[in-house]
């Protein structure tokens, strides 16, 4: 018992240990970019990328705050400020310091341009990179209700506004609300859009999809030459134009399977699996992995049907006259 107590006493006096001091990483933010003053520079934009700048560093003094400005000042904005400091020098506050270069450079026209540019703004294919540029820009313009609604209606494509007007009845609550109801329209026709799109890419059809100059690249691309018995049919062929009716005709009695691993190489036959053709042009007699084909139509046409560099000899058939006076034989 009396272990115990001691034990218990000697715990509590000892001292308690040190707190682990808990590391913190200290985060930068990149310096605004500079303000020379021009009209052609918009003020209201800059600053408020200077006090979003500030506000980051809450424990920064006025003077610092003054300072660090006139090191992001160039031009006649530089020399406004050179200006002032040689005025007030020390006795200037932040207060005073940005409602004056506020006074100084605040341009009246920037909320006109600012419109303009929200007018020009047109949707290309791409919702959210135009709903943020249209948000910073009425940011200054200050549009709302159906002069806002009447700019995002005027930017959107006719299938845009079929899509809203089939989905929203009435009038809309807010901006945002409208805002919203726009976003998702957009997103509705490019996702259908983009499915038309892969629709038509995977279906096969007897059309060209590629131009011949990008035939004449992967022929000369091609690291499998054609096969002994293919060019032999088509030197035969003597050049003239041979091509399937359609594609389904072309991949007649070629296995599924086989069809669908040919799809996977973008540049080859679906027909035959090599590259250097079309599918509708294949006249190939057994595939990559194989698998006999059946022969083209001009290919079948073609059988039985005397060859033009062998000829049949115009004397076939006819009976041989022997002469009347055959020579003798000499013995010696």
């Amino acid at each position: 018992m009396a272990s115990a107590v001691a034990e218990g006493m000697a715990r509590a006096t000892q001292p308690n240990p040190a707190p682990v001091p808990v590391r913190t990483s200290h985060l930068k933010m990149t310096n605004p970019e500079t303000f020379d003053g021009k009209p052609s520079t918009p003020f209201n934009t800059w600053w408020k990328s200077v006090t979003k700048y500030l506000s980051f560093y809450p424990e920064t003094s006025d003077q610092q705050k003054i300072a660090w400005v006139g090191t992001r000042l160039t031009g006649t904005a530089k020399a406004w400020d050179l200006h002032r400091y040689d005025t007030l020098g020390e006795n200037d506050s932040w207060v005073n310091y940005a409602a004056d270069i506020g006074t100084e450079y605040h341009d009246p026209r920037e909320a006109a341009n600012t419109q303009l540019k929200l007018s020009q703004l047109k949707y290309s294919g791409d919702i959210r990179a135009y709903m943020t540029e249209f948000r910073a820009l009425n940011n200054y313009a200050r549009a709302a209700g159906e002069s806002l609604q009447e700019k995002i209606d005027l930017a959107m494509t006719d299938a845009v506004l079929d899509m809203q007007f089939a989905h929203y009845m009435g009038e809309f609550a807010d901006d945002e609300g409208f805002l919203e109801a726009t976003y998702q329209a957009v997103l509705q026709v490019e996702k259908k859009k983009a499915l038309k799109q892969a629709r038509e890419q995977g279906k096969p059809t007897g059309s060209a999809t590629r131009t011949e100059e990008k035939q004449r690249d992967d022929r000369k691309k091609d690291p499998r030459p054609p096969r002994k018995e293919d060019r032999q049919e088509a030197r035969k062929d003597g050049g003239r134009s041979t091509k399937w009716e359609n594609t389904a005709a072309a991949l007649k009695g070629v296995p599924q399977q086989e069809i669908d691993a040919h799809k996977r190489n973008q540049d080859g036959c679906w027909r035959c699996g090599r590259t250097g053709h079309k599918t509708f042009e294949c006249f190939s007699f057994q595939t990559v992995q194989g698998t006999a084909l059946p022969a083209a139509p001009w290919k079948a046409a073609a059988v039985g049907k005397a060859s033009p560099r062998h000829p049949v000899p115009r004397d076939q058939g006819k009976t041989t006259i022997q002469p009347r006076n055959p020579p003798q034989k000499t013995k010696k």
